[in-house]
This record gives C-alpha cells, structure tokens and sequence, in this order.
C-alpha cells in the first residue's frame, strides 16, 4: 500500500479538525425543564408520545402532575390531517399534502420560557387507486417523519433557552 495511501485518512481528519468541524450533539433541555410537566387534552397523540421520549433522552425527567413539575411544558393545540391538493378530469384525487400543527409555550412558574409557538410541517403524496395499502403506509411514515422533524425542532428552541440567574438574597444591610 502507498504512502499516499496510508496517510490520506490522517490528512482528512486534520483537515476536518482544524476547520472546527463538529458533530451536532443531542439537544439538552434548560436546567428549569429538569422536572417537565406535559400539559395536553391528547396523550396518545403521535407528537405527544415521540416529544416524551425525546424529552426524556435531553435528559429531562417527565412527570405526571404539575405540582411535582420545575416546569410546564403545554401544547395548546395538537392536529394532523390530509389535504387534497390537485385532481383527475375525473374528479379523482390525484395528490394530497399531509400536514401536522402544534401551538405550544413553556413555563417556569410564572416565568414563561418559551413564548407560544405555532409550527405547520406539510409534506405531499401522489395517490393512485390501484396502490392503496401502499400509499397509506406511505402517509403513515410521510406523518411520523413530520412529527420527528417537529419534535427536532422545539428541542431546538428549548435547548437554545439561556439559563435564569437565581436572584440574590436579600443581606441584612439592606
């Protein structure tokens, strides 16, 4: 084996490491998130289920009442759908757009950590009669992929919360 050979993947790595090149690590949640509350009206949602877990992988533990919580983390509004989007000259549904919306905010106390957010993700299909299981599969991945981009995104936002100082206490001279 050549010289060129053996030396190629060193030179590659130092050239990657001296950009500053750096894998993305898995988002942490704000130190206030340590104990979450989640509150919502759908438990078995699909954002709900996948958003607990990957909570809990940030290194938050989830629990089930907002009195043991540090912090309340609320979805507000939690719906998935179908749309068509384009037809046959028969009047046949050709395409749809399969889209899934969340409303959240998050709260410390009083305090709110993260201003409500309102996130839409939509991706689209071709739809053809003669592929039916196929196609519904299809829409059914086509949705846990928006839903895993989703949670992607407010861990994200929840890791890019800045830490609150604690305020001092009050001295006797004051």
């Amino acid at each position: 084996m050549s010289l060129y050979r053996r030396l190629a993947p060193l030179l590659l790595a130092l050239i990657v490491a001296a950009c500053g090149f750096e894998l993305r690590s898995a988002p942490k949640v704000p130190p206030e998130m340590a104990r979450t509350y989640i509150a919502t009206d759908e438990r078995h949602s699909l954002f709900y289920r996948q958003f607990r877990r990957a909570l809990e992988n940030a290194g938050a533990q989830v629990v089930d009442s907002a009195a043991e919580a540090t912090a309340e983390f609320a979805i507000l509004t939690d719906v998935t759908g179908q749309r068509v989007l384009s037809v046959s000259a028969r009047n046949v549904p050709r395409e749809y757009e399969v889209y899934y919306t969340i409303y959240y905010t998050a709260r410390d106390g009083e305090q709110v950590l993260l201003e409500p957010q309102l996130q839409t993700l939509t991706r689209d299909y071709t739809w053809n009669e003669t592929e039916v299981l196929g196609k519904a599969r299809e829409e059914e991945l086509m949705r846990e992929a928006i839903v895993n981009d989703l949670v992607r995104i407010v861990l994200i936002q929840l890791s890019a919360i800045e830490p609150q100082p604690v305020p001092a206490a009050p001295t006797a001279d004051e």
